[in-house]
């Protein structure tokens, strides 16, 4: 069965040989899981969030289990886009597979400059724009709370990376992810990815403390995936450009259901906690998926819910 994607973009096209990508903050640079699956024949690899400057990130504990799925503040720990670019990007496959860049920054300008230095790397096949994160500027709201900010940011990487393909990351802790995506989609994305982690906290009774260094954190895992499937689908009826699905996938069911909400192709996140070849095993078990609903291609599958 052929599982190759084409997202198609405003701009740019986004080709996947598989819809099975890794998402940002939970595979690594992709490196740290190559003992566990070749990375090759994933679709794409998201790795994660680069700033311009390296990010010591948050203090531990950052980290803590929930009840079906799991809460982080790791504060985007990264080597920066430099040390990515001249020693990580040329030992992962990106001649065989999608490497997609995560961006993170606290102004438009610093989007810019970031999309600025990856456009020229051969071995980037797309940027995904990490939304979720305060403009310092404005006293720090989130950029993905606000359509105007959101195209802001958007088109400040539009401009600077005229030859990647730009997939935003929204939030789901909006009022309206359908305004959101239109907000990107306006502002020149070529794709969109949904759904980032959800605010959460967790409390310890004997300590009366919040379990998490940082109080707050983003949720994410099964928990998560009923508003992930909402989020998808309401996106997908807003915009024409294509969508990525994630929150809480770890079987091919749950894959499927994305694509039949309106996902192109979908992102394995808290899964690869809870076994490193997740994402490996997914692409493997998806034929047999699409065998067994008796789906010649993923693109029947598409968008096809009945409602």
């Amino acid at each position: 069965m052929d599982l190759s994607v084409v997202l198609k973009g405003q701009t740019c096209d986004l080709h996947l040989k598989n819809p099975v990508l890794t998402a940002s903050g939970t595979f690594g640079y992709g490196l740290e899981f190559a003992s566990y699956g070749r990375l090759a024949t994933l679709g794409g690899i998201v790795v994660k969030g680069l700033s311009l400057s390296p990010r010591e990130g948050n203090p531990c504990p950052r980290i803590v289990e929930t009840t079906a799925g799991m809460l982080n503040a790791v504060g985007l720990q990264n080597d920066g886009v430099e040390c990515f670019c001249r020693q990580k990007l040329p030992r992962l496959p990106w001649r065989e597979t999608a490497i997609i860049a995560n961006i993170y920054a606290t102004s438009p300008e610093e989007f810019g400059e970031l999309a600025a230095r990856l456009d020229g790397e051969e071995g980037v096949a797309a940027i995904e724009v990490n939304v979720s994160c305060p403009n310092v500027k404005q006293g720090g709201v989130l950029f993905g709370q606000d359509p105007t900010l959101a195209a802001t940011v958007t088109a400040a990487v539009r401009r600077n990376a005229p030859h990647k393909h730009v997939m935003v990351k929204l939030s789901p802790n909006v009022t309206d992810i359908a305004l959101m995506a239109r907000s990107v989609e306006d502002a020149g994305a070529d794709s969109i990815s949904c759904i980032n982690t959800l605010l959460g906290m967790a409390v310890d009774v004997r300590s009366r403390r919040p379990r998490l260094a940082n109080v707050v954190g983003g949720l994410s895992g099964p928990a998560i995936k009923p508003v992930a499937l909402r989020c998808v689908w309401q996106a997908a009826r807003a915009v024409s450009i294509p969508i990525v699905g994630l929150g809480g996938i770890v079987s091919a069911d749950d894959a499927l259901e994305f694509i039949l909400a309106g996902a192109s192709a979908v992102q394995i996140g808290t899964a690869n906690f809870m076994d490193p070849a997740a994402a490996f095993n997914l692409v493997d078990e998806l034929p047999a998926a699409c065998r067994r609903l008796e789906v010649p291609s993923l693109s029947q599958l598409r968008g096809s819910l009945v409602i």
